[in-house]
């Protein structure tokens, strides 16, 4: 006979996986470690498998146990997901909306846009994802996604908004101090803001003719957000949204002729989801504006 599947004990299991210790689960749960400790020996017991061994850096899951992650990570997913289905009829505007974006398009970009919505419904709820990766939108991980990539399963409703460019830009102060460079080869010459070790972020350089590895950054960091903070601070050059440059009058927009990326973007969701009202109005809000923002 199957064991039943007790959901307090799976979330358990999860939260250990994620946070890597019985006390960072019990932080992530708000539940006490003996709770978390109990019911991962409840599943070990009534599976009849070790599910992690200890070690001075904390739980180190077994093989069986990064087997079992997938599947976990799918039940949580659909729980979240039964959660926003369940926050509001589906022709209401109010309820739970969960959108995914980038970390620069969700912080820098998105919250203008949705206090917007949220003084016109005030009922709605929104959860905010910042993820670098596609969150996956038919395994329901978010109803709404920002992306810089077109969406290629036929389930996904996709419209795209237009193009988002990037360009090199500096703080004024910093190149009041230190000049202003007149070609790409200058830029040896000046501190650079990029990468740490994100292969992807490095090649956007060289796709403009610029070969650099990471040792030729002053300032090295693979969060964009870390970046951009870096670069308003006046620690070096570096890239970012040429719309948030133009708000930002302390930012200069530095070789605009010699370096430029233009990044294809879409407002993507579920095709199953486009009748629900909140979820309507959301991806609507979005559209408007991020083409506002785009034209920029």
């Amino acid at each position: 006979m199957s064991t039943p599947i007790d959901w307090e004990r799976q979330r358990a299991f999860l939260a250990v996986l994620r946070e890597g210790s019985l006390s960072g689960a019990a932080r992530a749960l708000n539940l006490a470690q003996p709770t978390i400790r109990r019911r991962i020996e409840d599943l070990e017991r009534d599976h009849g498998v070790a599910l992690f061994t200890r070690a001075s850096s904390g739980l180190i899951p077994t093989a069986i146990a990064l087997e079992l992650a997938g599947h976990v990570e799918a039940m949580a997913n659909a729980a979240a997901a039964f959660a926003r289905t369940a926050s509001a009829e589906a022709g209401s505007a109010s309820g739970i909306v969960r959108i995914t974006a980038s970390e620069i398009v969700a912080v820098e970009v998105l919250p203008p846009i949705l206090a917007q919505l949220r003084d016109a419904h005030p009922g709605l709820v929104i959860e905010l994802g910042l993820n670098n990766r596609s969150e996956d939108l038919l395994g329901r991980q978010a109803d709404i996604a920002v992306r810089m990539t077109r969406p290629l399963q036929e389930a996904l409703l996709a419209k795209r908004i237009g193009t988002i460019r990037l360009g090199m830009h500096a703080r004024r102060d910093y190149l009041d101090r230190h000049g202003t460079p007149a070609t790409m080869q200058d830029l040896a010459r000046f501190a650079l803001v990029g990468f740490e070790t994100d292969p992807v972020g490095i090649a956007t350089y060289r796709d403009q003719g610029v070969t650099l590895q990471s040792e030729d950054f002053a300032f090295r960091c693979n969060s964009d957000i870390g970046q951009l903070a870096a670069i308003r601070a006046g620690i070096g050059i570096g890239i970012c949204h040429t719309g948030l440059g133009k708000r930002d009058p302390n930012l200069v927009h530095v070789l605009p002729d010699a370096f430029g990326m233009d990044l294809p973007t879409w407002v993507v969701t579920h095709e199953d989801l486009r009748h629900v009202e909140r979820i309507r109005l959301t991806f609507d809000a979005l559209v408007q504006g991020l083409q506002d923002y785009a034209a920029t």
